[in-house]
């Protein structure tokens, strides 16, 4: 499956615009959403072909948003790379075991992003 449509969902308007223009000029469609019931709406309506996950939001956080969008059968099959600052590894093994496909630090490293992203399409 080609990854065209990516869904970013982080609650932070910089990570948010960082990661639009550097996805919009390796000619990804972007769709964002700034907080985790946000993300879960969109990732319903939109199927996007892949998400980026902040873990750290208000309301409903990126883990309870990861395993929503994993358990849902409309959206289960779209893989979620978790973006976030937390870094410890019982952190990384929470969010896969939320359904996460990848796990990613911030500051994110965007030549390694586009090659998990090509790896997955």
């Amino acid at each position: 499956m080609a990854i065209k449509k990516i869904l970013v969902v982080d609650d932070s308007p910089t990570e948010r615009f960082a990661l639009i223009e550097f996805l919009s000029k390796q000619g990804f469609s972007v769709v964002t959403a700034d907080n985790g019931e946000e993300g879960v709406a969109k990732a319903k309506a939109e199927i996007p072909d892949l998400i980026l996950m902040d873990v750290v939001m208000p309301g409903i956080n990126g883990y309870q948003a990861t395993r929503t969008i994993s358990r849902e059968e409309t959206t289960r099959q779209i893989p979620i790379i978790m973006t976030t600052s937390k870094d410890q590894e019982t952190d990384k093994i929470w969010g896969m075991r939320q359904g996460a496909f990848d796990y990613m630090t911030k500051p994110l490293d965007l030549e390694e992003l586009l090659r998990k992203i090509q790896a997955i399409g």
